[in-house]
């Protein structure tokens, strides 16, 4: 038993090696899982090559660290005080601008001298300047960093659009050694190039309004003019000419001799007098007083009234010296139509501020009236909206003649478009555009296919039998009045003109004329003004329009149908 607890004692384990393989079991043993393989240790070899090889690469690391450090160390360190890292702009392309008929107006060229921007260019085509406008280029400070970023537009739809056209930059990060070389480069931010307009304008049409206003004012004696049509159902603008005018192309290269000229022009190149002219405008408003007299139910528009030489009221402070208000001449009986058609100022005196039996509108009234059809206010949008003009009015009067009271015959001059009435060929041609549309108000908008425009236009509530009359006045007035001039054979016109007498001496005029076209199915309106004539011309704004009217009928006789 004690023996027994010895061999029990001493035998614990059973080595692998202690275990003889027993040929039996031979055919099934699989020497791929170890089966019976007594562990080994790695051997020496493998450790002295392992060892061999990680002395290798810490050398060469070493041998790295000391050639970047020791021996290129100060190169690494001169490039990387040398080295800028930079913000590079990435212009963005500007907008082309072209007319209804897809000719460009305004585009962009290749620079040969400053290759980070395109040029501008612009057509070469006269009547545009005011329209298009012009620009002012990035620029660069003495060393060479710009300190203005964008295309900036100073007039016209370069300026008023600005923000569509411009776009935006984009940003590359560019790393620049002392030699000013390109070492990398990186886009941060793309560029996003401007938007494309396409005006209203027939560039065509507008560039001969231009010239035929250039060639009057130039052979009479003119200091400017201006002329526009608008379409009477849009609002859109089909040609806006101011003259005289600057070259855009000059003005964005920043020619200074042509740039000088133009500031010491006296007849003012740079004024829009489209939109920022302000003007007497003479019997053109008669047509609005026409309406306001049948609105107010002033006189039965076959009323005869006698259209005398002048009339003549009573001098308070003086009986034997009546004051006096002449007719350009003596007209006998009228009815409205008729007083329209020759431009009666007799008729409307009485009309405007009442004489002997007749009634008159009063100045509240004519102040009312006028400025429903648009006179003495902003006009809508942001291309035209320049200048608003003046109706006189007794408190006009106050603030601007020392407190002086109104008088009748003020009434008179004011029913006539004369003393201090100031209107723009813009807010004109919207007026008389109501007339032949029938009673709306157009915005106006150089924009080819610009529908917002039409929320802006104001509703004018009056009997269409008003426009009947008032239209055929102004019909009358062209086959056989003041208007004559514009009885073309190739379009039905109907047109009020104006003539405005300007100077101490009365030696100036301004010469109007405002209409619109087809007569029988109406579709654009327009309005021309040839500024401060000498007196003794007989050519001005009816000569004009019966020029374009007659380039129009050979050149672009779609608009007459």
């Amino acid at each position: 038993m004690a023996k027994n607890n010895f061999y029990k004692d001493r035998i614990k384990d059973i080595d692998p090696d202690e275990i003889s393989l027993d040929s039996s079991n031979l055919p099934n043993f699989n020497v791929h899982q170890f089966e019976g393989r007594i562990e080994k240790a790695i051997s020496v070899r493998t450790i002295i090559f392992l060892s061999i090889f990680f002395v290798i690469i810490f050398v060469l690391f070493l041998f790295r660290v000391f050639n970047l450090q020791i021996v290129n160390g100060l190169a690494y360190f001169q490039r990387s005080e040398n080295n800028i890292m930079r913000n590079t702009l990435i212009f963005a392309k500007r907008g082309v601008i072209s007319d209804r008929n897809d000719i460009n107006l305004a585009w962009n060229t290749e620079n040969k001298n400053n290759l980070e921007f395109p040029d501008r260019t612009y057509a070469n085509i006269s009547g545009l300047a005011h329209t298009v406008g012009y620009l002012k280029y990035p620029s660069k400070d003495k060393y060479g960093f710009y300190y203005s970023d964008v295309f900036v537009g100073k007039d016209g739809v370069e300026k008023v659009y600005d923000q569509a056209l411009s776009g935006q930059n984009g940003v590359r990060i560019v790393e620049i050694n002392a030699l000013g070389k390109v070492q990398t480069e990186s886009v941060v931010r793309s560029e996003v190039d401007g938007k494309d307009l396409k005006l209203s304008i027939d560039s065509r049409v507008q560039s001969e309004f231009y010239n035929l206003i250039s060639a009057l004012s130039r052979q009479v004696g003119f200091s400017g003019g201006a002329g526009v049509i608008m379409d009477i159902h849009t609002g859109e603008i089909l040609a806006s000419a101011s003259y005289p005018e600057y070259d855009s192309q000059s003005m964005t290269d920043g020619n200074s001799s042509a740039v000088n000229k133009y500031l010491k022009d006296k007849n003012k190149p740079f004024l829009d007098r489209v939109t920022g002219g302000l003007y007497t405008p003479g019997s053109i408003v008669k047509p609005y007083m026409a309406m306001a007299a049948q609105s107010e139910k002033v006189i039965d528009p076959l009323t005869n009234i006698l259209g005398t030489a002048y009339i003549s009221i009573a001098n308070p402070y003086d009986p034997a010296h009546p004051t006096i208000f002449k007719d350009w001449k003596a007209q006998g009986y009228v009815d409205m139509r008729h007083a329209l058609a020759v431009s009666s100022d007799v008729y409307f005196y009485e009309v405007g501020g009442g004489y002997e039996g007749q009634k008159g509108l009063g100045i509240a009234n004519i102040d009312k009236y006028m400025t429903m059809f648009g006179f003495g206010r902003d006009v809508p949008g942001d291309f035209f909206n320049n200048v608003s003009g003046t109706i006189p009015t007794p408190e006009w009067k106050k603030a601007n003649f020392n407190g002086e009271d109104w008088r009748i015959g003020d009434t008179y001059h004011t029913s006539i478009g004369q003393y201090g009435f100031q209107v723009s060929p813009i807010q004109a041609v919207r007026a008389v555009a109501s007339i032949a549309n029938e009673g709306t108000l157009l915005a106006p908008t150089i924009l080819l296919g610009d529908t917002t425009q039409i929320s802006k236009s104001e509703k004018l509530n009056f009997d269409s039998g008003y426009y009947k009359v008032v239209k055929e006045g102004m019909r009358l007035g062209v086959t056989d009045g003041v208007a004559v001039g514009l009885n073309t054979p190739d379009v039905k016109v109907a047109a009020k003109t104006g003539t405005a007498e300007l100077g101490v001496y009365k030696q100036f005029v301004n010469s109007w004329v405002t209409g619109f076209f087809p007569y029988d199915n109406p579709k654009y309106a327009f309005a021309v003004i040839m500024e401060k004539g000498p007196v003794t011309n007989t050519m001005g704004g009816v000569y004009i329009m019966r020029g374009l009217l007659d380039w129009m009928g050979t050149n672009t006789p779609e608009y007459f149908k």
